[in-house]
Parts: C-alpha cells; sequence; structure tokens
C-alpha cells in the first residue's frame, strides 16, 4: 500500500510541475490567438464560477456549466490531454456549448461581465444577440 501511495504523489507532483511550466511558458507566447487560446480554458472557469452565483442565471443553465466544468476538471476525456494542440480540444468544445446554451437563457451583459478574458472572444463565441428564453 505504501508503494500506491508514494506513485500517486509522484504522479500528482508530477501533473502540478507539468500544469506549472505549461503556465510559464503560456507566458511567453507573443500576443495573438495562440496567447488567447491558451488563456482560454482558464477564463473559460472563471466564467463558469462567476456565472455559478449570479441571480440572473437560471437553475437549468447553471446545472449545465456546472457539467461542463466537471468535464474539464475530469481526468477522463475523449481526446487524451497529453497529446499537442488537439488534447484540451473535446474541453474547449464542451465548454463553448455550455456557454452558447447560457447565453440563450441569461442576459447577455451577465456573460460578457463574467468573462475575463478579451471580450472579442467571447461575442464570437456567442454568436449575435438573441432574445433571452426563460425556463
Amino acid at each position: 500500500m505504501d508503494g500506491w501511495a508514494r506513485g500517486l504523489g509522484v504522479a500528482v507532483a508530477g501533473l502540478l510541475l507539468s500544469w506549472a511550466l505549461l503556465i510559464v511558458l503560456a507566458r511567453t507566447l507573443p500576443p495573438g490567438a495562440a496567447r488567447e487560446l491558451a488563456r482560454f480554458i482558464p477564463a473559460c472557469a472563471t466564467a463558469v464560477r462567476r456565472l455559478r452565483g449570479h441571480p440572473a442565471v437560471p437553475r437549468r443553465a447553471k446545472v449545465v456549466l456546472l457539467l461542463a466544468g466537471l468535464w474539464v476538471l475530469s481526468p477522463i476525456d475523449l481526446i487524451p490531454e497529453f497529446l499537442p494542440v488537439i488534447g484540451p480540444l473535446d474541453d474547449v468544445v464542451v465548454v463553448a456549448l455550455a456557454l452558447r446554451y447560457a447565453a440563450r437563457r441569461v442576459p447577455r451583459e451577465v456573460l460578457l461581465d463574467a468573462w475575463p478574458g478579451d471580450r472579442r472572444i467571447i461575442e464570437r463565441l456567442l454568436g449575435p444577440a438573441v432574445p433571452v428564453h426563460r425556463d
């Protein structure tokens, strides 16, 4: 049992070190599309957290956003994360679909205020403004 716990500790430490390395490398990216893509998932996580507590967000949209957040955090993926470029693609698609779903039920200004990244990215993701549907 002791060897199993040690192996798990090494795996967690390796994962945290790789995340730290990716964060450092992402900060060195030149301004542009690559940098914004590197910031997309953290910006999505922040937006989901902010929307989860907002009173203007209906319960059904909160559930969808929570499921998208759990999908991103889950170690089980359709496309393994270690594959360069396409690894986080399933996470990006799931979060984008959840945000588009929420955009049909939440006032647009609430979504835009919750987004911490470049406003043009969330506006492009959401598409043109549509009337809000209440559940």
